[in-house]
C-alpha cells in the first residue's frame, strides 16, 4: 500500500488531488483544519503550527513507517501589497504558505526514504513578483528547489508545482476576469491530473497550464518591463 499525506486536503487543489491519487491507488491521509472527506484517513492540523504538525506527523508514522508521498498544498490568500495589507495576515500567509512546507517535511523526513517523493504545490505567483502572496510562493519556490538537491543523496524526489489561476473556495478568480478571459481560469482536478502524472513521470518542476511558463521567463529575463507595468512612471 502506497501511503500518501497531503496537506490542506478538506477542499480545492488539495481534496481533488486526494481524489485523483486515491484512483491511483494512494491511501489518502489527509492534513486539513477541516474535514477531508476525500482522504482515507483524515489529522486535524494547522500547518503554521509547527508543534501541532510534529505531533500530526509522530502519530502517522507511528500508523505508516513508510510514506511514499507528501503533498505540501495548505495556503491561505492575502490580498494587497506590503503597504496596505494587515501585518496579521502577511505574518500568516508566510507561516502558512512557506514554513508550513518547511515544518512538514522536517517533520515527515523520518517516514520518507528512498523512492519517495515530495510535491510543494506553489504557484505562478511564486514566479511573479507581486504583493505578500506571491513573496510567500517566491519563497516556497525556492524551498523547493534548495530541498530538491538536499535530499538527492537520500533518493528522494522532490516536485514543484506552478498552478496559475485556479477555481477553488478560498481563491475564487472567474468573477475577477471578464467573460472572453474565463478560459485562463482552470478547474482543481485538472491541476490534481496534470501532477499525478508528473509524480509518475518523475519531474521536477511543472507549469500548470504550460502556457503560463512564458510568465516566468518574463520575470526572470526583464523583471524592470514587470516594474514599469505595475509602476508607471517609476524608473527601474
Amino acid at each position: 500500500m502506497r501511503v500518501a499525506v497531503v496537506t490542506g486536503a478538506s477542499s480545492g487543489i488539495g481534496a481533488a488531488l486526494c481524489r485523483e491519487l486515491r484512483a491511483r491507488g494512494f491511501h489518502i491521509v489527509g492534513l486539513s483544519r477541516r474535514p477531508a472527506p476525500d482522504a482515507d484517513e483524515h489529522e486535524e492540523c494547522d500547518v503554521s503550527d509547527r508543534v501541532m504538525v510534529e505531533a500530526v506527523a509522530e502519530r502517522v508514522i507511528d500508523r505508516h513507517p513508510r510514506i511514499d508521498l507528501l503533498v505540501n498544498n495548505a495556503g491561505i490568500p492575502a490580498r494587497g501589497s506590503f503597504l496596505d495589507a494587515d501585518p496579521d495576515r502577511i505574518e500568516a500567509v508566510v507561516a502558512t504558505n512557506y514554513l508550513g512546507g518547511v515544518w512538514c517535511v522536517r517533520a515527515f523526513l523520518p517516514g520518507l526514504g528512498e523512492g519517495s517523493t515530495i510535491v510543494n504545490v506553489v504557484s505562478m505567483a511564486g514566479a511573479v513578483a507581486g504583493g505578500p502572496y506571491s513573496a510567500s510562493k517566491h519563497a516556497q519556490l525556492a524551498f523547493s528547489r534548495s530541498i530538491a538537491g538536499e535530499l538527492a543523496p537520500r533518493r528522494i524526489s522532490v516536485l514543484g508545482v506552478l498552478p496559475g489561476f485556479v477555481e477553488t473556495p478560498g481563491f475564487p478568480q472567474r468573477s475577477r476576469f471578464g467573460l472572453l478571459l474565463r478560459s485562463v481560469v482552470v478547474d482543481p482536478p485538472f491541476v490534481a491530473k496534470r501532477t499525478a502524472d508528473a509524480i509518475e513521470a518523475g519531474k521536477r518542476e511543472i507549469v500548470v497550464p504550460r502556457w503560463y511558463r512564458p510568465a516566468m521567463w518574463l520575470q526572470a529575463l526583464a523583471p524592470g518591463l514587470l516594474m514599469r507595468r505595475a509602476l508607471p512612471g517609476a524608473r527601474v
